[in-house]
């Protein structure tokens, strides 16, 4: 569970009564998209043959531009989690970092998810030695790709988040 119980209305869109306009959500999912696509590989490497995931990022990017609908994105979510259903470690994971990617059109906090699920693939990547340094790289790398826009809301979902986000963003 990457959501909170009480959801935090600077992540609910003006329009259901919070206080996200259209191009902040926007931004939010765009910098999922590149979280997750920064660890595609991951998955695509252990099945190549499946598109789900990536379908998931570019859906994300799509929403963003307006190119389609928030069901089709919230559809390439399902997709890529199906594709994840039956993998372990770094695959797994990566695949789930591009569900949450494009589930951000349909709920913006995903953006969270998205990032942690990328840390935890490329954690999950290459055994245990480097684990945590590959999780902080990671982390930084993300963080570095923030648009400063939404840097601070970010860093301080990060911080409230971390506990149900596997702690990830406290490397």
């Amino acid at each position: 569970m990457i959501l909170p119980k009480i959801r935090d209305p600077r992540f609910i869109t003006i329009r259901r009564g919070g206080s996200l306009t259209d191009e902040r959500h926007h931004l939010l999912a765009v910098w999922a998209a590149r979280c997750a696509e920064h660890v595609l590989a991951l998955f695509e490497s252990e099945r190549p043959g499946d598109g789900r995931p990536r379908k998931a990022v570019e859906l994300a990017h799509a929403w963003s531009r307006g190119e389609v609908t928030v069901d089709e994105a919230k559809r390439g979510a399902y997709h890529a989690n199906a594709a994840a259903r039956d993998l372990k470690g770094a695959a797994k994971f990566a695949a789930l970092a591009a569900g949450q990617a494009a589930a951000v059109a349909h709920v913006a906090a995903h953006e969270l998810g998205a990032a942690a699920y990328a840390i935890r693939a490329v954690m999950a990547a290459g055994g245990e030695a480097g684990r945590i340094a590959r999780g902080k790289a990671e982390l930084e790398w993300q963080r570095s790709r923030l648009p400063p826009d939404l840097k601070d809301l970010v860093l301080e979902d990060e911080k409230n988040r971390s506990d149900i986000c596997w702690n990830v963003f406290d490397l």
